[in-house]
């Protein structure tokens, strides 16, 4: 290792530490613990977004799917960017009227029932969970690459890590770290794509046309169909990516860290400029990553193509160039699993223990201890599952992390604002098949069944065809929600006027 990437590496993590020990003076109620107590402004909000948006899976594994597989690896880019008009103009306003600290309470706006709010809690755990290995895999490879230390110490040092963010500084500090985050991953971004543009004598066209030579896929690199080869798969794949975005817990968690709905509109206009921006310039992260790199390199340094976009850096700018890479992609992983714990810890603590446990009759220190613990135990679950996930692109892991999302709590987020007769029998049994359903399909897919040893997670014949389950499991969780509601006799309908009130003006 070199001292400029061990300097760069300690920097990031003193002024990540700093903030932590200025949120914690500042983070005493839960209030301050889950939202900052709403005191994020529309641009710092959007920032905190885009940095809690744009993961490991964003930057390193975006990267290393376009350099591998070329077109089929941007369909990533696409879906993630496109994803974000449906929370701008569905979910993020009326999330902000009607909930406080967590999805659940969103929905229990209409339905005040504890088996509502204890489905809601369960899948936003569950999604915390495959999302937060995706980040831990993508944090083992670039620590195992840049320090030489073996994978799993490398997880188990990002799982310490991103604990004490949430334990001492809660959302406050979760949030200024996203923010500096956004703000070096963009200039890094830009740099890397700036270098490659350079190459190709800042000619977009002759790059397009000179890659066609440079990779061992040829002409068919710049044309859909290297991995994936079955349509049905890409359409369901790109469906969990549209639609997962509007039930991520903890990008949804964030709406309620600014005072109204205007803010949190204004919020998602900066994050979609940012993560725009963002998107396109993957674009020359993997084609640069093709081009100078070499496809055997990437795949010797990580058979995922995870360490793509640090070893472009390296070919482009040495080792000061690949370091601060690397440092920025390690902040990008602490950034987003503090996030992770926290909305994972938030459904325990707020929903689990003090709202179906305690019956809302809880302290505001029994809480804090409660989400402190929760974090802890979420994080120890994640590292746990994470060691046994190495060798799996991190982007497509969180692609099966928007999957659960879309098909659980998509369905009841939509029909609580926008269905009259949608009722508590039709909340659960939407949670429910939607999550079963994703998760049964997960687990008999080629994602966790491969006859191959070590090409997935268990070795054997895969039941379910398709890779991500979206395309079965979203129009499940809605036909769950609308069986549900339709054979129960019980009618919820006398809280929908106000409901859509409050969704829509803010008023209490």
């Amino acid at each position: 290792m070199s001292p400029i990437a061990l300097m760069l590496f300690v920097i990031i993590v003193l002024i990540t530490l700093i903030i932590t020990y200025w949120a914690a003076k500042r983070t005493n109620t839960t209030s301050e613990f889950y939202t900052a107590g709403g005191g994020l402004t529309g641009w710092q909000n959007g920032l905190a977004i885009a940095g809690d948006y744009l993961s490991a899976a964003s930057f390193l594994g975006i990267a290393g799917a376009i350099a591998l597989t070329g077109f089929d690896g941007f369909f990533y880019s696409i879906g993630y960017l496109v994803a974000y008009l449906v929370v701008l103009y569905i979910v993020a306003e009326p999330l902000r009227n009607l909930g406080k600290y967590t999805i659940a309470d969103m929905i229990n706006a209409r339905f005040d029932q504890k088996k509502v709010r204890g489905a809601a809690a369960l899948s936003t755990i569950t999604i915390v969970i495959f999302y937060m290995i995706a980040q831990l895999v993508g944090a083992g490879a670039l620590i195992q690459l840049l320090l030489g230390i073996d994978y799993w110490l490398a997880v188990l040092i990002v799982g310490i890590m991103m604990t004490i963010y949430v334990l001492f500084g809660g959302m406050t500090a979760t949030s200024w770290v996203q923010i500096i985050k956004a703000v070096l991953l963009m200039l890094g971004t830009v740099v890397i794509s700036f270098l490659v543009l350079a190459k190709f004598n800042f000619n977009i066209l002759t790059m397009f046309d000179e890659i066609k030579t440079l990779t061992p896929l040829g002409e068919s690199y710049i044309n859909p169909g290297v991995k994936y080869t079955n349509s049905l798969d890409t359409i369901s794949m790109m469906a969990a990516l549209v639609l997962g975005t509007a039930g991520l817990p903890h990008i949804l968690m964030r709406f309620f860290t600014v005072k109204d709905a205007k803010t949190a509109r204004s919020s998602v206009v900066t994050a979609t400029w940012v993560i725009g921006i963002f998107y396109i310039l993957t674009i020359f992260l993997g084609f640069g990553a093709a081009a100078f790199v070499g496809a055997a390199d990437i795949v010797e340094a990580n058979a995922a193509g995870n360490m793509a976009a640090p070893l472009l850096a390296h070919a482009l700018g040495g080792d000061f160039l690949m370091s601060f890479v690397s440092a920025v992609a390690f902040a990008t992983i602490l950034a987003v699993v503090a996030g992770l714990v926290l909305s994972g810890a938030s459904a325990f603590a707020h929903d689990i223990y003090g709202q179906i446990i305690k019956k809302g009759k809880v302290t505001e220190k029994q809480q804090m201890n409660a989400a402190r613990y929760a974090s802890v135990a979420v994080a120890f679950l994640s590292i746990i599952l994470a060691l046994f996930a190495q060798k799996m692109n991190v982007a497509f892991l969180v692609s099966l992390a928007f999957c659960v999302a879309a098909s659980a709590n998509l369905p009841v987020i939509i029909f609580t604002i926008y269905w009259k007769r949608f009722n508590t029998a039709g909340a659960i049994s939407g949670v429910v098949t939607g999550l079963l359903t994703a998760l049964v399909l997960v687990a008999i897919s080629p994602s966790v069944l491969n006859p191959e040893p070590g090409a997935a997670i268990l070795t054997g014949t895969a039941i379910f065809p398709l890779t991500n389950p979206a395309i079965i499991s979203i129009p499940a969780g809605f036909l769950g929600a609308f069986i549900g509601t339709i054979l129960s006799n019980k009618r919820d309908e006398k809280k929908y006027a106000e409901v859509i009130v409050k969704a829509n003006t803010g008023m209490k």
